[in-house]
């Protein structure tokens, strides 16, 4: 039986459903979901991550991380982990580019956070042995100063959505017109940090999940020690809208259309991340957008090295500079963010 048949069957003996519970199954059924089953990047996949669009984008986040080891004293050992690690470009380029300082490497312990068994099997492919994968987080061993990358981790994390109608918020659910997935609304409980009016239509998105991870990374550093960079399509400030998308060979679908057989995503909440972190301790940085934050760590510069050494190569080079960085590429859409421990500096937030 089918994910959405699964799914149509759930619906009709437990009720509608609510949308993080519906992101949740399309993403990580164990027998369909999308993450679990088929997860396809690159150009000739669903989507593309700023990590396969050019090497310099993980070469200087092995560079940040080798300054904040720097200022945390170079511990040794210490986790180096990746949350969702896609096919292990970057940190495979992470890696080469901490080489400038062999201590680094020596005293790195590699850990991937990655529950998709097909693309653990992509990472061990790339980077060989010598790292080690878990499922969550919380299955890295404590005890050890953490510094830790996520890319594009926090908008596959499942939101609820909320619906302004007639002076009230009502939750998005996701039910059945027959046989065919279609959005309702449910009476809702009142939300204790919503906007008390907003405009008939207005969508209001929550995410436990993001909160949830942010609150966990904090915790860990507030523990163990370290730093941690959060990179991702979201918004700077508490807002309103409906960012659900679905995603097929680079262009959207209808989200409820082929359950498991798209990417799903949320923009993520960097407020409600940075805020769930902070009551853990740490201090924060950002959001910075990722252009800003790229060109900061030297994008340009590592670009012109690039090209002295393969003249040939400039013009691509260039191409993928505007792609990371461009106000109409990634450059603007994409943010940053860093959580880390009293008195660390992390490269690339401004003074």
């Amino acid at each position: 039986m089918s994910l959405a048949a699964r799914i149509a069957d759930r619906i009709r003996t437990g009720g509608p459903m609510s949308v993080a519970e519906y992101m949740h199954l399309c993403l990580h059924d164990p027998r369909d979901g999308y993450y679990a089953t088929r997860p396809a990047l690159g150009d000739q996949g669903d989507f593309i991550t700023a990590p396969l669009v050019s090497q310099m984008f993980g070469e200087l986040i092995g560079l940040w991380m080798v300054d904040l080891w720097r200022q945390m004293d170079r511990p040794a050992p210490f986790r180096l982990v990746e949350l969702g690690p896609g096919d292990g470009t970057l940190m495979s380029d992470l890696l080469r580019a901490a080489r400038l300082d062999p201590a680094f490497g020596e005293a790195a312990e590699v850990w991937l956070v990655e529950p998709s068994r097909p693309l653990r099997d992509l990472q061990a492919h790339r980077l060989g042995p010598g790292v080690r994968q878990v499922d969550r987080l919380e299955d890295v061993p404590a005890g050890a100063p953490l510094l830790l990358v996520g890319n594009e981790v926090l908008d596959c994390l499942p939101a609820r959505q909320w619906e302004w109608r007639a002076g009230a918020w009502k939750e998005r659910r996701i039910g059945l017109d027959g046989d065919r997935l279609v959005f309702g609304l449910a009476p809702a409980p009142q939300l204790a940090s919503a906007p008390t009016a907003a405009p008939e239509g207005a969508v209001l998105e929550t995410s436990p999940a993001q909160e949830a991870l942010g609150a966990e990374i904090g915790a860990r550093i507030a523990s163990d020690g370290g730093a941690a960079l959060l990179l991702d399509y979201g918004r700077a400030t508490a807002g309103l809208g409906d960012t659900l998308q679905a995603v097929s060979g680079h262009r959207r679908e209808d989200p409820l259309a082929r359950p498991g057989q798209v990417d799903l995503t949320v923009h993520a909440d960097f407020p409600a991340v940075l805020a769930a972190a902070r009551r853990e301790g740490v201090e924060t940085a950002g959001p910075s957008s990722q252009g800003a934050f790229l060109h900061a760590l030297g994008l340009e510069s590592r670009a012109a090295a690039l090209g002295r050494a393969r003249p040939d190569e400039i013009p691509r080079l260039a191409r993928q500079v505007e792609r990371l960085a461009g106000p109409d590429q990634m450059g603007e859409l994409f943010l940053a963010v860093a959580l880390h421990s009293p008195g660390l500096q992390p490269p690339g937030f401004g003074a």
